[in-house]
């Protein structure tokens, strides 16, 4: 019998091995890598060992869709998550909705569970200042992916398990 009583309430225990792939874009990488900090220390609190996160980067956001479809193919990751940053406010909205509605596709067409972490401030303000404000904004993020992340994972467990046997 494990020992529960350290464990931190409300983050139960997975019946099979997670595996979770984090893909991040490489422009501002020191913002967007906290993002990926504050998820690796939150999933860990979710018994997701930083082991069984594989990290991925690439160029840009634009570039996050297709590295995500060629993963959940691979049927190794049981999610995958997505970080980056747009910031051209020239093509801000098209580059982020693209993003999204790319990731949302990946997701039902393989049932891969899908996160995105990929924000598109309304203003890009480069200074100290405003860059440390993005990076504490990731850093939320981060926490709030990983949380979304383990609790879909845990719900899509018990779903699965409840088709199988033929309860749903």
């Amino acid at each position: 019998m494990t020992d529960q009583s350290s464990e931190p309430a409300g983050h139960p225990r997975f019946a099979k091995p997670q595996r979770i792939a984090f893909v991040q874009s490489a422009w501002h990488r020191d913002i967007v890598g906290s993002c990926r900090t504050a998820f690796m220390t939150e999933i860990e609190a979710r018994h997701i060992a930083p082991s069984q996160v594989d990290v991925f980067e690439v160029p840009g956001s634009f570039e996050i869709p297709l590295h995500v479809q060629v993963l959940a193919k691979t049927r190794r990751y049981t999610a995958i998550v997505a970080a980056g940053l747009v910031v051209d406010s020239g093509v801000r909205g098209f580059v982020a909705d693209t993003v999204i509605r790319a990731l949302m596709d990946v997701q039902l067409r393989t049932e891969v569970p899908v996160f995105s972490a990929v924000v598109t401030p309304t203003d890009f303000d480069e200074t100290e200042g405003g860059l440390d404000f993005l990076s504490k904004n990731f850093a939320t993020k981060g926490v709030e992916v990983a949380e979304a992340c383990a609790n879909t994972l845990l719900s899509l467990e018990r779903l699965r398990g409840q088709v199988a046997a033929g309860i749903v």
